[in-house]
């Protein structure tokens, strides 16, 4: 795996405001995962998404969402949880995957930007 496009993907998700990661060197199967979440790294916040060291990104969308974006294309089933009705995978593999992996990553931080929106509330 080119650790290039995972690199590129990182930069950029971590200049959008309220973005941190967390890492985790034992993730499933033994393979380091990279979370990004959006809230305060102190207190934690939802993940807008995650990258397995092997490039294979997952993401968290409502039901409708996930299968619309499998339907066209932009995102596969999770490799082991295939029926799963909310987490939809991206493999990220060359330059080329860049783009539409940044593509989910900001859909999701839209979502919880506009969830967890205090101006909003109320």
């Amino acid at each position: 795996m080119n650790d290039r496009p995972l690199a590129q993907i990182e930069r950029e998700i971590l200049r959008w405001d309220g973005v941190f990661k967390k890492r985790d060197e034992h993730g499933p199967g033994g393979i380091g995962v990279t979370g990004y979440r959006y809230g305060n790294s102190e207190t934690g916040g939802p993940q807008i998404g995650h990258i397995h060291d092997d490039g294979h990104a997952d993401f968290r969308f409502p039901r409708e969402v996930r299968d619309e974006l499998i339907r066209t294309g932009r995102a596969i089933p999770h490799p082991a949880f295939p029926n799963s009705r909310t987490t939809a995978s991206y493999r990220i593999q060359s330059a080329e995957d860049v783009a539409g992996a940044l593509e989910l990553f900001r859909m999701n931080y839209e979502r919880r930007k506009e969830r967890n929106d205090p101006a909003k509330a109320g």
